[in-house]
């Protein structure tokens, strides 16, 4: 658990130092961001006392998993952002939440993330334009949210489009199948996410929100076209997605209609010699009585020809050509 602020547009370079939880950070010039980390509550709590925040948003922040949203109420607005990252082949999300007032930035997350390591850092190198309000600090949040999502679509999408070309040449195993849909069900996933995304950064870019100057509506914009671009990434990689298992299953039909002609023909072949045996054998009481007689040798003569012949065409119409070995 940490609690650490920083002023910012105060004349000096903006430094995190640790806040006691005890007194309201009023700078003179510039705002204040106070950055949380806490998996327990009481850090939050104290801010709750402390700066008045609302009890349905503070009760929001210290959930174990929010919708991204925006919530609005009389001298501040709480937003809800999803925070992405591959861990072990998946998608793990962390909620960030943001209070934004005037002078003011509080962002929260429950546990202690790269995302939050990165975003201190990046935060102190915020250029002087940027430094006239709060608001300018949520975008920079949500523009590191959202940057991060690029690499997550381009991973999958790599992964899906090599598992496309090893399907072209050998079938795909159970395991790879299995992890097709899973990036399926990932990918639905991060939509869902991204809608939210998308509708929290169109109301700070478009409505008349408190705390949110018109000057920064241009930088939610900014979030807002990423966020379409990501979306357009994910829409066309659940086509590749759905492709992909189309294709597996074509080719895997594919398979078994040649193992099924393989063994219809062979079976046909085989089907000569055993008729003209059984015809022989169970309904004439005299018919070839020797093994080398011209009798016997003409039936063995007309089995093979017809085999041949069968067997020929079979080749022809490409029945029983060698199926590939996966």
């Amino acid at each position: 658990m940490s609690v650490v602020a920083a002023v910012h547009g105060a004349g000096e370079m903006p430094r995190w130092t640790m806040w006691d939880g005890t007194a309201a950070i009023v700078p003179e010039r510039g705002f204040a961001w106070i950055d949380v980390v806490d998996d327990q509550g009481d850090d939050i709590g104290r801010l709750q006392r402390v700066f008045g925040l609302h009890e349905l948003a503070v009760e929001d922040s210290m959930s174990a998993a929010q919708l991204a949203k925006v919530d609005l109420y009389d001298d501040h607005i709480f937003v809800v952002a999803k925070a992405a990252a591959l861990d072990d082949s998946r998608i793990e999300y962390t909620d960030v939440s943001i209070f934004l007032a005037e002078r003011r930035i509080i962002t929260i997350c429950r546990m202690e993330t790269e995302f939050g390591h990165r975003l201190r850092e990046k935060i102190s190198r915020i250029t002087a334009k940027k430094l006239t309000g709060p608001e300018f600090a949520a975008h920079e949040v949500l523009d590191l949210i959202v940057d991060d999502y690029f690499p997550i679509v381009q991973m999958f999408a790599d992964e899906v489009l090599l598992m496309e070309k090893r399907l072209l040449d050998n079938s795909l195993g159970r395991e790879e199948i299995a992890r097709i849909f899973q990036l399926r069900r990932e990918t639905i996933h991060f939509k869902r996410v991204l809608t939210r995304m998308s509708d929290v950064c169109n109301k700070l870019a478009n409505l008349d929100v408190p705390c949110v100057a018109d000057s920064a509506k241009p930088y939610f914009r900014d979030v807002l076209d990423h966020l379409a671009r990501i979306d357009a990434m994910s829409d066309g990689l659940i086509d590749v997605i759905r492709t992909a298992m189309e294709a597996s299953s074509l080719l895997e039909e594919q398979r078994q209609s040649a193992i099924t002609r393989q063994l219809a023909a062979w079976a046909g072949i085989l089907a000569i010699p055993t008729a003209i045996s059984g015809i022989f054998g169970m309904n004439f009481m005299r018919g070839p009585s020797s093994p080398t007689s011209w009798g016997s040798l003409a039936i063995f003569g007309a089995m093979a020809a017809i085999c041949g012949f069968l067997y020929w065409r079979f080749r022809r119409l490409g029945w029983l050509k060698p199926i590939k070995r996966h």
